[in-house]
Order: C-alpha cells, then structure tokens, then sequence
C-alpha cells in the first residue's frame, strides 16, 4: 500500500521561517527501534494534546548525520542499523510529519545546551514541547542533560517529556533495548533477536555489483553487494530472508512505492571451500535465473540464521548444501 512521503529537511536552516509551533523528538535514531517508537508516540500524544481545529501541531523528528561518534571521536564510527533514507522513512511510517537532519559537524559539536536550544528548537523550529529519552545528552561535550533541557524550556518557552528507557527480555534476562543492543544482536547473528527490538526485519542495503561469477557455474546465480558505508552486517553464516529491489522514494508530495520483495537465501562469509579472502554479502534468489540486478540498489533483510560459515571438502558436497540452504529458505519463509 501505498505510505506518504514524509518532509524532509537536510539542515535546520532549510526549515521554513513560517514553520508552525511543533512538538519536538530528538535523537539519532539509527534503526527507529522500538525505543524510538516510544519517544515519537509520547511526542504524537504530545502533538495531539496542543492541537486545534485546523491547527494540527506537527511532530519533528530531529536527527544527525553523520554520527557523532564518528566526528568526536574518528575511528569510532558505529554500523549502522539504516541508511539515513531509510532512518527518514522509518521516522514517517512512526508518525512524525518532518524530519531535520542536521549536518553533525566540528563546528555544530562546539555549539553549548544554551545555543542548540535556542538556535534550533525555538528559533527554527518553534518547540512547544521537547521530547527526549532520559539518557538524552546534548551540547558541547554531551554537557547538556535532561534537567538543562527542562530549564533551558523554562527560559525559552517550551515544555520537556523525557521518557523512560524501554526494556525487554534479551540474553540473560531485560535488557534496555537500545541501538546497541541491536547492532550486538546482528554481529551474533542473532537478527531474530534484533528484530524483536527493531519491530520490523534487520536491513541492510547496497549496490550489486560482479562477483566470482561461481554462483551461476554452481547453478545457483547470486547478487553480489556492495553495501552503504557502515552497514550492520550479521555474522557470517546463511540466512533466510528477502532482497527487495525498486526502493527509490516517490518525489515531495507524491506516495513511495512499495518494493518489490523477492525470497532469498543470504550468505555472508570469505567462501573459505574455494579459498577465498574477501567477505561478501550475497543472495540468491529463490526460483530465479532471468534476473538482471548488475547496479541496481537493493536491500536485503534477514529473517532467520540457518547455519554457520563451512568449508566444504568439495564441490558437490557445497551444492548439495546449498540447495538444502534453499529448501529451508523457503520452508522458513512460508510460515513466516
């Protein structure tokens, strides 16, 4: 079915000087899990609750790219559990009516608690209310807490919601279902678990580009991806899941189209049978030899892990691995 594009604006400065008074929610929001979720429902309550007949107060979403930990501290770069277009259709299907993605920079990481909120949240955005988790920090050196939030909207004139930390059963017990938590998962492999806490399938996105070309010889041909910068990738091993293809967004003001998800079985490893040393995303797609995917943006999404990288003591006993890997992909993915 067709979902609403949600706005977007790639700076606070693109922000219209006319903007109407919104309810605000603030966060980097890597995966929109169901943590996020929490923040943005508190903040469409929030919105419902100061809205009028013919005067809707919009949710606002504000977000960072890149992350900051990257430009803090280099090197320090998190994988990242969606694409910042992904993470903007996330935040809509959420309900939020905008989102600002603001340019993480040195010069914006100077900017102290005082300064973010009054340039950002009231300036541009005209916040009547702020919501936020209660481990929010902000400004200078992460200085800024939530009580310098509350106090900071006594002065300029908004109100502060902080929301408490979701938790949920993980390994060992509750665990704070954080980004964390989800990227720990998909390095385990474990993407049930991430998407437990995601609400939706662990995705991870690219370009296919070519290969060995070893699928097509083995008689099970393969799209080999090439994946954004910081991707999640799960652990190696062969997954059932689907690749989904058409994923470019409608235009401002028109509807997204939905993309077309295709079944697949997913390996990611070295291929260490034929002695390989690069790691590669690839999928093949069930009962498909006609396609031609070389450059086109696909996503693939994980469903469940059906077993661990092996080596293979030859090419036969390979595809018949294979092949069962298929007939569990597709068992899997009918009931699921």
């Amino acid at each position: 079915m067709p979902r609403p594009t949600v706005r977007r604006f790639d700076d606070v400065t693109d922000v219209p000087r006319d903007w109407p008074s919104s309810v605000v929610t603030i966060g980097v929001f890597d995966g929109v899990h169901a943590g996020h979720r929490a923040l943005i429902d508190a903040a469409r309550r929030e919105a419902a609750r100061r809205s009028t007949a013919g005067r809707p107060t919009p949710v606002v979403a504000v977000t960072f790219d890149p992350h900051p930990n990257e430009v803090v501290r280099e090197g320090s770069h998190p994988p990242l559990l969606a694409t910042v277009d992904h993470r903007v259709r996330l935040l809509g299907e959420a309900g939020v009516d905008a989102v600002v993605v603001l340019p993480f920079t040195l010069e914006f990481a100077q900017l102290t608690p005082e300064e973010f909120a009054r340039r950002v949240l009231a300036q541009r955005l005209h916040a009547a209310a702020v919501v936020v988790g209660g481990n929010f920090r902000f400004g200078h050196r992460a200085s800024g807490t939530t009580a310098t939030l509350t106090d900071l909207g006594g002065q300029l004139g908004f109100d502060v919601v902080v929301v408490d930390l979701i938790t949920g059963p993980g390994d060992g017990g509750d665990v704070a279902w954080s980004s964390s938590y989800v990227r720990q998962c998909v390095k385990e492999g474990d993407v049930e678990a991430a998407s437990a806490v995601l609400r939706r399938l662990h995705r991870v996105e690219g370009r296919v580009v070519h290969g060995d070309h070893r699928g097509r010889e083995l008689g099970y041909p393969t799209a080999n991806l090439s994946t954004t910068e910081h991707a999640a990738v799960p652990a190696d091993g062969v997954y059932a899941g689907w690749l989904l293809r058409d994923l470019r967004p409608g235009a401002p003001g028109e509807v997204s189209r939905e993309p077309q998800r295709l079944a697949a079985a997913i390996s990611i490893g070295t291929n260490p049978t034929f002695d390989g040393v690069e790691r590669r995303v690839e999928a093949y797609v069930l009962d498909r030899d006609d396609l031609d995917l070389y450059d086109a943006e696909v996503a693939l999404e994980f469903t469940t892990r059906l077993r661990p990288t092996l080596t293979f003591d030859s090419v036969d006993a390979l595809v018949a691995a294979i092949a069962d890997d298929v007939e569990r992909t597709r068992s899997v993915l009918a009931t699921g």
